[in-house]
């Protein structure tokens, strides 16, 4: 079991076209030989995991310690399966800003074009209730800005997504793993990676937070007006010095606006609640503290973080990228794919010998 950390400092600017469009065919040859070799869910339980990723991130030629590596990795591995999609039996949705908003009618494109074992919408709500979880049951202070669903045609899927906190100047990646999930709500990642840890706000995922979703939950099917009624009171008071959840930026107003909604909907439990159009973070951290304030079911404030160079980096970190040496690597991966697919597998396997040689 390999262990370590990912310190992945916030970086702007983009991957030389130069570099990316090597990164773009290597992608390919890396992900068709993983197929070829072990199907298409074997690639995504390696990409839900955070160090296999980040040496894939590396392989390609990305700096180690860039937050830019899990976006032009997942970049250059959607754009390098283009056109294969069907072929290799696995789907790349979503990305960075604006096109992570496009991933639902991705989901549902590739569905109306392949033979997918589930039905789309039950993919598409795994992709919205992931991003859910992330940016408002778990509040740690990390804006979620790229957003990765990757999934197979029996319905097997994962997700890489990563948020910014622009204060402490780090990023923060997490993964999930849908044939390793038992609940979105109760610890739902395969892994959080960040260097960065203990500034958590809320963690409503927690297991020793069970109680308060709950009663969480029952809240918001009270009639509006009383919980709005709860969250003005808890304004006005001096809280307890062990609550780092504030109320200051949320209007009750406001809040109770949503209320409405929740209330004609009454959700049977967290999740259903977590689900509703319009519940955020401030709705989530509000009825969490009236949980915990007048019901006595206690939050939780644990951080969820728990978590090899081959062709140098784009900043030339540990040391410029060998542009001849990387082509020649692209080729022999080629190769390696192209003759798998014919039955010959004497590259691939001289592959195997030479990760064992070195243990990779």
């Amino acid at each position: 079991m390999r262990t370590g950390t990912a310190n992945l400092p916030l970086h702007t600017g983009n991957a030389p076209a130069w570099l990316f469009g090597r990164m773009v065919r290597l992608a390919r040859g890396i992900v068709s030989l993983l197929v070829t070799e072990f199907g298409p869910r074997e690639v995504l339980v390696r990409m839900s995991d955070p160090y296999w990723f980040q040496a894939l991130g590396c392989v390609l030629g990305f700096d180690w310690h860039s937050s830019g590596l899990t976006t032009t990795t997942c970049g250059a591995i959607k754009e390098g399966i283009k056109g294969l999609e069907g072929e290799l039996g696995l789907f790349v949705c979503g990305g960075k800003g604006g096109t992570s908003r496009k991933t639902p009618d991705e989901i549902r494109l590739y569905a109306d074009k392949h033979s997918i074992g589930v039905d789309a919408e039950r993919l598409v709500y795994a992709s919205r209730m992931s991003a859910k979880v992330d940016s408002a049951a778990v509040q740690d202070g990390y804006q979620i800005y790229h957003h990765v669903f990757l999934f197979d045609r029996s319905g097997n899927w994962t997700v890489v997504q990563q948020g910014m906190n622009e204060a402490n100047g780090w990023a923060r990646r997490y993964h999930w793993l849908s044939t390793e999930l038992e609940s979105f709500v109760v610890e739902p990642h395969k892994a959080v990676c960040s260097d960065s840890r203990g500034n958590i706000t809320l963690n409503m995922v927690a297991a020793e937070a069970e109680e308060n979703r709950n009663i969480s939950a029952q809240i918001a099917c009270e009639k509006p007006y009383k919980t709005a009624a709860e969250i003005t009171r808890a304004r006005e008071l001096i809280l307890p010095g062990r609550h780092p959840v504030t109320l200051a930026d949320i209007s009750p107003r406001y809040l109770e606006k949503i209320l409405v909604k929740t209330y004609e909907c009454q959700p049977q439990g967290f999740e259903q609640l977590l689900g509703i159009e319009g519940v955020g973070g401030k709705t989530v951290r509000a009825l969490a503290l009236i949980a915990d304030l007048v019901y006595g079911a206690p939050m939780s404030c644990r951080d969820p973080a728990v978590y090899s160079f081959a062709h140098g980096g784009k900043d030339g970190t540990p040391y410029p990228v060998d542009r001849p040496n990387y082509d020649r690597t692209i080729a022999i991966v080629k190769k390696a794919v192209e003759q798998a697919k014919l039955g010959n597998t004497e590259t691939a396997q001289a592959l195997k010998r030479l990760a064992r040689f070195y243990d990779f």
